[in-house]
């Protein structure tokens, strides 16, 4: 009997089952025939889809847009209709970004051309999205789309008058408005008038005739969300916002650097009580942080970021009972950090972000652990100083901890009590000691930063073994070794690998085979001696940074089928690869291959159409053959270094193409034939150095009237010919002329007192600077890479000062010279060339110049080096040219010079040699002149007048060699003695006179680099 009831209960349960299935099934086939009838589009939407298509230029985006009969427009990308009725409510048209790091304006499917009024054809359209597209005029007829409940026209290119017609749209709850061209607004109707409107976001309008915008956003309803982004307004008065309450609606308010004036305190003291999100980035609050912060009680997130904000934290902060949010950064708050956060009595519960970042905090590092809630900690770019606290109580809901950028000195602590950590930032400080293992400890985390301190001993796989999370490793610029095993397998995939200056080798890291995917290498300087494996070539090609420079890496590099994801950087310099340059490398941004021993063409530089390279060095290699003729491709050229190879053959016209380079080396190769004048359309030269070929040919007077930039000009050692032409006189930015060791001939011109830089006797910076692409930005923190960002390159040139020729780089700009020696120069020196006041050297030997030296030489009060040897000057040496008192180098030689050389503490200590080869000249340090053995002396009132011929004695020996005895005796016993007999006399006489040459010397050294 309970066997047959057990029975017939199963038998009921699977019936229902049964019929429950059914019913599912049976529901589901309805739903799809009903969905599949529904989901047909009208052929009049249809139709107006087609012909807004039409009137754009070439959307790919939208290559699903066919016509048709057939054609199901509700199943075409970037449209959605509803699903019951097949009527298109929902447009999405924001183009496809490809990579991460694209700007809009790389992308393929940018949506361009006119917008269509066929759109009013869509009676039910509620959603639109024409973000991140090129469409530069708002027509009026959105204004129509009376459906419309979101509108995003942000990122294109609108401007023009504010659209008022957009406030016909009553329905609509969100209109996005930013990232536009500048637009000007007369009125705020149009937002009375958006009844509904909860989100408003304008960025680039100016308000400037608008006096009741305030009051509009006081009475607006329902507005919750307002965001200006660079608007600007005209002042108002801060008396007539006393009668504007409190909005009712508004709780997120965000206003980045927008002008208001003054009346922006005024207004916020009223602008609502249930505020929750208020964020001001707009450099307007300067000051003590005002006091009224503190009574919005509702305030959950507060920035006040990047404004000019001082003093202590008022204690009204402390009744922001909810605040989870406080950012203060890039403002001057120069408190001492514990007591500033000391008011913060009653958030100390609730915050979670706190950030300081890019002030003057001081003081040391309080136990933040009090902050129970604490998640982000952003303390970087202050003036904290001290060690770590010896103590810290568990701290388990820490995240990001950024310490980055101060003074912090002694030993890491314990990491034991930060177990969640994710992002440890300790960059550029000045901490010491063993980097602890209970680093290995934090499981969670993911950015680790260490780099630019003072950590040693050694890292070893009991540091990294257990951070299978770990993204981003930098312990950079530290005097740390890693201590890997040949076969240690990582457990994390690393995305940016930074150990430049640790000590790696002499191995290559064979860890490093591991690590798949990541796009930020750097080993540079690492003692690895080693050739680099085979497998490590195929990295991942979404490589966007590569350096393995200052290493002893020797081998080939292999060409690499891949293609590159983005143009990275690549820098491989100072090290010992050979053999010829692979043709991938030509799809960089950045390529450094100087200092090894690669041989071959650069044909390998045409494999690329349209190039993105903005920095090529191939500098000090053994490269061959002619240069390219394909610099049409290489637009974005900035820096172009090709000097000391075995280069050869001419420069091709097509170098005219650079339009965008800023400094040219093709020194000490082997080129021929004549500059071609396609050079003249590389306006933003600042550095040409053609110097060490066999170039030939006038130089045109093109060089003075199109590169009117160059800062360095160098065509020492060639065979240029012909009169240095008077238009070099336009170039005022130049410090640098050497025109040494050609052929040219001519006078020298008189117009160089217009070269306004060798004018001037200071300089505005010490290193030529320029600026290039150099990958994207990588946000910390975010995991993200950004938008594009420009690298410095610090510039140098070769340049002979005091006779010596060596490389300048930092220190090149303090540098003014010019050097035309070793041509065929004739004529006087212009008498305007002592107008140059900046010149340190000067250099004109051998040459055939004629005339005297200018009188007016002592103007050059900064002149360390002059050398006129070997001409036809004549004349006597200007008696002011001993007022040079920093001429450490002088050559006169080898000219018809004549008279007395002028009696100076200067001029008698140079060599002879300095003099040599002028039979006219004579005085110390030559040999006497005539008639300097007939002197004047005085023997007594009788004596008065009388002379001594040559030959006659005038003293009397006994006398003279007498008192030289009591002077000695005097001298000796007197200074010397006492010294040499008493150590405590000795010791303090030696050191003043050391610290008097010392003294003397920084003043000297000090003037000098005035």
């Amino acid at each position: 009997m309970k066997g047959s009831t057990i029975s017939l209960q199963l038998y009921l349960k699977l019936v229902w089952t049964a019929c429950m299935l059914a019913i599912i099934r049976f529901s589901c086939f309805l739903g799809s025939a009903n969905a599949t009838l529904s989901a047909e589009c009208i052929d009049s939407e249809r139709a107006a889809l087609l012909k807004f298509k039409k009137s754009l230029n070439d959307p790919a985006l939208l290559s699903s847009w066919v016509s048709g009969e057939e054609e199901d427009c509700c199943r075409w990308n970037r449209v959605t209709c509803d699903h019951q009725t097949g009527h298109v409510i929902m447009l999405d048209l924001r183009p496809i970004i490809k990579d991460e790091g694209d700007d809009f304006s790389s992308s393929e499917n940018l949506l361009s051309g006119e917008l269509s009024s066929s759109l009013l054809e869509l009676p039910y359209l509620s959603h639109l999205d024409l973000s991140q597209n090129i469409f530069q005029k708002i027509p009026d007829f959105f204004g129509s789309l009376s459906n419309l409940t979101y509108l995003n026209l942000s990122f294109n290119m609108f401007s023009g008058t504010f659209p008022y017609q957009l406030g016909n749209l009553s329905m609509l709850q969100y209109l996005d408005l930013s990232w536009n061209s500048d637009m000007t607004a007369d009125n705020v109707e149009w937002l009375d008038r958006l009844s509904s409107l909860r989100f408003l976001h304008i960025s680039f309008v100016y308000f400037g005739k608008v006096v009741d915008w305030l009051k509009s956003i006081k009475m607006h309803p329902s507005l919750s969300t307002l965001i200006l982004h660079r608007c600007q307004f005209d002042e108002t008065d801060p008396s007539s916002l006393s009668s504007v309450d409190s909005s009712k609606s508004l709780a997120n308010l965000r206003l980045f650097f927008s002008s208001f004036n003054t009346s922006i305190n005024s207004w916020l003291v009223n602008v609502s009580t249930v505020i929750v999100h208020l964020e001001l980035q707009d450099d307007q609050l300067k000051g003590p942080i005002p006091y009224f912060f503190g009574d919005m009680r509702s305030l959950v997130h507060l920035v006040l970021s990047y404004n000019q904000l001082e003093g202590p934290m008022p204690i009204s902060f402390g009744n922001l009972c909810r605040l989870k949010t406080l950012d203060l950064s890039g403002n001057h708050l120069s408190e001492p950090f514990p007591d500033f956060v000391g008011n913060l009595r009653c958030a100390k519960k609730s915050l979670e972000i706190l950030s300081l970042s890019n002030n003057q905090l001081r003081g040391s590092i309080p136990d933040i652990t009090e902050f129970e809630s604490l998640r982000e900690l952003h303390l970087d770019r202050n003036h904290l100083d001290g060690s770590f606290p010896p103590i810290f109580k568990q701290f388990s809901k820490l995240l990001n901890l950024n310490l980055e950028g101060n003074r912090l000195v002694g030993p890491l602590p314990s990491f034991s009590k930060f177990s969640s950590l994710t992002e440890l930032h300790l960059a550029n400080n000045e901490l010491s000691g063993n980097v602890s293992e209970s680093l290995g400890e934090l499981f969670g985390l993911r950015i680790l930063d260490a780099s630019s301190n003072k950590l040693n001993g050694v890292v070893s796989e009991v540091h990294l073994s257990n951070l299978s999370r770990l993204q981003q490793l930098d312990l950079s610029y530290n005097s740390l070794a890693l201590n890997f095993s040949a076969d240690w397998t990582p457990s994390f995939q690393l995305d940016m690998i930074k150990l430049s200056s640790c000590r790696i080798g002499p191995h290559f890291p064979g860890w490093l085979q591991s690590q798949r995917n990541f796009s930020h290498l750097d080993i540079s300087n690492s003692e690895i001696s080693d050739v680099v494996p085979s497998w490590f070539w195929n990295f991942s090609s979404k490589i966007r940074y590569l350096n393995l420079s200052f290493n002893h890496l020797y081998g080939k590099v292999p060409n690499q089928s891949a293609e590159f994801y983005t143009l990275p950087s690549v820098d491989l310099s100072s090290n010992l690869f050979y053999g010829t340059i692979p043709s991938f490398l030509s799809n960089t941004s950045v390529l450094n291959l100087s200092k090894n021993a690669f041989t071959g063409s650069l044909s390998f530089l045409c494999t690329v159409m349209d190039s993105g390279m903005t920095y090529l060095d191939l500098s000090d290699n053994s490269l061959s053959g002619g240069l390219p003729d394909c610099w049409a491709q290489f637009k974005q050229l900035v820096i172009l270094n090709f000097e000391n190879n075995d280069l050869s053959g001419s420069i091709p016209s097509s170098m005219g193409f650079l339009y965008n380079i800023q400094t040219l080396h093709l020194r000490n190769n082997s080129f021929t034939g004549e500059m071609p004048s396609s050079l003249r359309n590389c306006s933003q030269l600042e550095l040409l150095d053609l110097g060490g070929n066999k170039l030939t040919g006038k130089v045109s007077a093109w060089i003075g009237e199109s590169l009117t930039k160059l800062i360095v000009l160098r065509l020492r050692s060639n065979e240029f010919y012909g009169n240095v032409s008077s238009t070099v006189c336009y170039l005022r930015y130049l410090q640098i002329l050497d025109l040494s060791f050609n052929h040219f001939s001519g006078s020298i011109p008189s117009c160089l007192h217009n070269l306004t830089a060798l004018a001037q006797n200071q300089n505005s910076t010490s290193a030529l600077i320029h600026q290039f692409f150099n990958g994207y930005s990588y946000w910390k923190g975010s995991g993200d890479w950004g938008t594009k960002y420009s690298a410095d390159y610090i510039d140098n040139a070769l340049v002979v000062w005091r006779g010596v020729e060596q490389e300048y780089g930092k220190t090149l700009k303090l540098l003014k010279i010019i050097d035309l020696s070793n041509n065929n120069l004739t004529g006087e020196i212009p008498e305007e060339m002592t107008s140059l006041l900046g010149m340190i050297s000067l250099n004109l030997s051998r040459n055939n110049l004629t005339g005297a030296i200018p009188g007016r030489i002592s103007h050059l009060k900064l002149l360390e080096s002059l050398d006129l040897s070997h001409n036809k000057l004549s004349g006597k040496i200007p008696t002011s040219l001993a007022g040079l008192s920093f001429l450490s180098k002088l050559d006169l030689s080898k000219n018809q010079l004549t008279g007395r050389i002028p009696s100076s503490t200067q001029l008698q200590s140079f060599d002879a040699s300095a003099y040599l080869g002028n039979p006219g000249l004579c005085g110390p340090p030559l040999s006497d002149c005539p008639g300097d053995g007939t002197m004047q002396h005085s023997s007594g009132p009788a004596g008065i007048g009388n002379s001594v011929k040559e030959g006659e004695e005038w003293i009397d020996k006994p006398s003279l060699l007498a008192g030289m005895g009591v002077g000695f005796a005097l001298g000796f016993w007197g200074i010397l003695g006492p010294l040499l007999l008493s150590k405590c006399w000795r010791s303090p006489y030696f050191q003043f006179l050391e610290n008097t040459v010392d003294c003397l010397y920084l003043k000297i050294m000090l003037k000098l680099g005035r």
